[in-house]
C-alpha cells in the first residue's frame, strides 16, 4: 500500500504543473535545441522530434508522475515501496541530481556575473580592453572577438589546460555563493516557498521570449535566419544521430530520471489527473523548444548577416585603399566581378593582398554550429552588443537565464531534499531549513571546484559524463520494474483509483515496448560511443591563438570520469544485492530461533 502519512501539499493543481515546466523547461530549450536543427535537417529535424516525443516523452513522464502521486514518497521510498529490492534506482536519482545540483548552480553564477556588468555603457564585452602600455588592444582578445575574450578571461581566466587548475576566482565564488543563496530562499519551506516561486520561474522567460521575438523579428538579417531553420534537410532523416539526437533531448529536456518528477508529483492530491498534466507538460515542454529555436535563428541571422556584412565592406575598404578605386565604385553587388577584374589586370598586386582577402559567405556563417555555454555566453552577448540600447536587451536575457537556471534547481534540490524529508529519522531530528541549509552549503562548497581557473574543464566533465548513461539505466529500470515486476495490471488499476479510468492501449505499448526498446537503443549507442572514441579528449582555450584547441584528458580525469559513471549506475545492484542479503541474513536468524 502507498504511504497514506500526512505531507504538505501544492496548493493547486495548477501550481504543480507551473513547478513541472519551471523544472523541464530549462536551459536546453534554449542553447540546446537550435544546436540541433541546425545540425540535423533544419525544419526536418521536427519529424523525428515528435515521434520520439510520442514515442517516449509523453509515456515516461507520466510513469513517472503516476509512480509519486500513487507512492507519496520521493524516489527512493516509492521504489522501495514498489520492491524493496528497487531502493537502489532512487538511491541512483538521488545521487545523479546531487551531482547535478554541484555544477549547475555555476550556469546560475555566470548569469549574475553578466548581468552585473550589464548596467555598463559601453558593454564591457563590445569592444576588447587597452593593453597595460594604452598603446593598443590586448594581444589575446586582438586575436579572437571581444565576446570570447570577456567569456574565457574576464569570467572564467581560464587555464591553458585541465592540469593548471589554478586559484579559486574570488568574483565568481561569490557570484555561485549568491545563486546558491538564491536557491536557498526558494526552497527554504518546502512547497510553501517553492510553489510561490515557480509562476515567477515558469512565466517570466516566456515573457523575455515574447520581447526577444519582437526585437529578434525585426534586426537587419533576421529573415536570414528563419529561412535557414526551417529549411528541411530531409537527407538527415537517413542518418541514425538524427533520430538518437530526437530521443536524446526529448528525454533530457523532460527531466526524466532525476526524481525531481517523482518528488513534485508526491506533493499532489491522490486523485490529481496526472495523465493529463503529462500530456500538458511535455507539449508545453516542446513548444517551448521550437519557439525559442525561432527567437534564437532570428538573432542568428542578425549576427550572421553582421559579420557576413562587416566582412564584405572590410575586403571592399581593402581593395579600394589597395588600388586607388573611387568611392562608390565598388560594391557589394558587385564585388566578385571587381575581384576577377583586378585579378586580370593587377595580377602582382592582386597576388600580395590575397591572403588578407576574407572569403565572405552568408552560409558559412549561418552553418558555424554553437551550443551550451558557447551560445549563452558568447554568442547572444555578440549579437546583443550590436543592438540599439543592449544593455536593456542583456539585463532581459541574462534574468531570463537565471529564471530558467533557478527553476531547474528547484527540481533538482526537491530530488535531493524530497527523500531526505520523507526519512523518519532524519526528519525528527532536524528541521526542514536546516536540511535544507546543510545540501545547499555542501553543494556550494564542491562547487568552487568549478570557480578555479581550469573550472570549466571539470564543468565539462561533469555536464558530459555524470548523468547521460546513468539516466537511461535508472529510467529503463523504472520502466521495466512497474510493467514486468509491479505489473502493469496493478499499475492499471492504481491509476484507476486515482483518475477514474483505466490507461488506454496507446500508454500500455508505449510502457511496455516501444519506450524500454528505445531506452535500450540510446544505452547501447552511448556505449558503443564511448568505446570507439578511444582516448577521451576537452576543448582547451589557448590564448597565444585566441581559438580552442583539442586535448587529451589526464589520467585522474579519466578516473573521475570513470567514478561519475559508476557512483550511480552501481547504486542500482547493490542495493538490490543489499536488499537480498538483509533478507537471507533475517531468514537465518529467524530458523536458528
Amino acid at each position: 500500500q502507498a504511504m497514506e502519512k500526512s505531507r504538505p501539499l501544492w496548493d493547486n493543481p495548477l501550481q504543480f504543473v507551473f513547478a513541472c515546466i519551471s523544472y523541464a523547461v530549462g536551459l536546453g530549450n534554449v542553447w540546446r535545441f537550435p544546436y540541433l536543427c541546425q545540425m540535423y535537417g533544419g525544419g526536418g529535424f521536427l519529424i523525428p522530434y515528435f515521434i520520439m516525443l510520442i514515442a517516449e516523452g509523453m509515456p515516461l513522464l507520466y510513469l513517472e508522475l503516476a509512480v509519486g502521486q500513487r507512492m507519496r514518497q520521493g524516489s527512493i521510498g516509492a521504489w522501495k515501496i514498489i520492491s524493496p529490492y528497487l531502493c537502489g534506482v532512487g538511491v541512483a536519482s538521488v545521487v545523479v541530481s546531487s551531482f547535478l545540483s554541484m555544477y549547475y548552480n555555476v550556469i546560475n553564477a555566470w548569469a549574475f556575473w553578466y548581468l552585473f556588468h550589464s548596467f555598463q555603457d559601453p558593454l564591457p564585452w563590445a569592444t576588447c580592453p587597452l593593453n597595460s602600455n594604452r598603446t593598443g588592444y590586448e594581444e589575446e582578445c586582438e586575436k579572437t572577438s571581444s565576446t570570447q575574450y570577456f567569456w574565457y578571461r574576464q569570467t572564467l581566466n581560464i587555464s591553458p589546460s585541465l592540469e593548471a587548475s589554478g586559484s579559486v576566482q574570488w568574483e565568481q565564488a561569490l557570484c555561485l555563493t549568491l545563486a546558491w543563496l538564491v536557491v536557498y530562499l526558494c526552497i527554504l519551506r518546502g512547497t510553501e516557498s517553492t510553489g510561490k516561486v515557480v509562476y515567477v520561474t515558469a512565466s517570466l522567460p516566456y515573457c523575455v521570449l515574447i520581447i526577444y521575438l519582437i526585437r529578434g523579428l525585426t534586426l537587419h538579417g533576421a529573415v536570414n535566419g528563419l529561412v535557414y531553420m526551417f529549411t528541411p534537410k530531409l537527407e538527415q532523416l537517413s542518418n541514425p544521430k538524427t533520430w538518437i539526437s530526437a530521443a536524446t533531448q526529448i528525454f533530457f529536456s523532460l527531466g526524466l530520471g532525476f526524481g525531481s518528477l517523482i518528488a513534485f508529483a508526491s506533493y499532489n492530491e491522490p486523485s490529481n489527473n496526472c495523465e493529463r498534466h503529462a500530456i500538458i507538460v511535455s507539449l508545453i515542454n516542446s513548444t517551448t523548444s521550437i519557439f525559442s529555436s525561432i527567437v534564437t535563428f532570428s538573432i542568428y541571422g542578425f549576427k550572421a548577416t553582421f559579420n557576413y556584412e562587416s566582412c564584405i565592406n572590410k575586403v571592399i575598404l581593402l581593395l579600394m585603399n589597395a588600388f586607388d578605386l573611387e568611392e562608390g565604385s565598388l560594391t557589394a553587388d558587385n564585388l566578385n566581378e571587381m575581384k576577377d577584374y583586378l585579378m586580370a589586370t593587377h595580377p602582382q598586386e592582386y597576388a600580395q593582398l590575397s591572403p588578407q582577402l576574407k572569403n565572405c559567405s552568408l552560409e558559412a556563417e549561418l552553418d558555424t554550429a554553437v551550443q551550451g555555454t558557447g551560445l549563452a555566453f558568447i554568442v547572444y552577448s555578440e549579437a546583443i552588443k550590436n543592438m540599439e540600447v543592449p544593455q536593456l536587451y542583456s539585463v532581459l536575457y541574462f534574468v531570463m537565464l537565471l529564471m530558467l537556471g533557478i527553476g531547474s534547481m528547484l527540481g533538482n534540490t526537491a530530488a535531493i531534499l524530497t527523500p531526505l524529508t520523507d526519512s523518519r529519522v532524519i526528519a525528527a531530528r532536524f528541521p526542514k531549513e536546516v536540511i535544507s541549509g546543510v545540501v545547499c552549503f555542501i553543494n556550494c562548497v564542491i562547487g568552487l571546484i568549478f570557480t578555479m581557473e581550469a573550472g570549466n574543464y571539470w564543468f565539462d566533465i561533469f555536464n558530459d559524463y555524470a548523468a547521460t548513461l546513468s539516466l537511461l539505466l535508472i529510467v529503463l529500470v523504472e520502466t521495466v520494474a512497474v510493467c514486468y515486476i509491479y505489473g502493469i495490471r496493478r499499475f492499471e488499476k492504481d491509476l484507476h483509483t486515482m483518475i477514474g479510468r483505466k490507461p488506454n492501449w496507446y500508454w500500455k505499448i508505449m510502457w511496455a515496448f516501444a519506450s524500454p526498446l528505445l531506452i535500450i537503443s540510446l544505452f547501447i549507442f552511448y556505449l558503443t560511443d564511448y568505446i570507439l572514441t578511444g582516448t577521451l579528449q576537452y576543448q582547451a582555450w589557448d590564448a597565444t591563438q585566441g581559438q580552442l584547441v583539442t586535448k587529451d584528458y589526464p589520467g585522474y580525469a579519466l578516473v573521475v570520469i570513470g567514478l561519475l559513471v559508476a557512483a550511480s549506475t552501481m547504486c542500482i545492484p547493490l542495493g538490490a544485492l543489499l536488499t537480498f542479503i538483509r533478507k537471507r541474513l533475517k531468514r537465518e536468524s529467524i530458523s536458528t530461533v
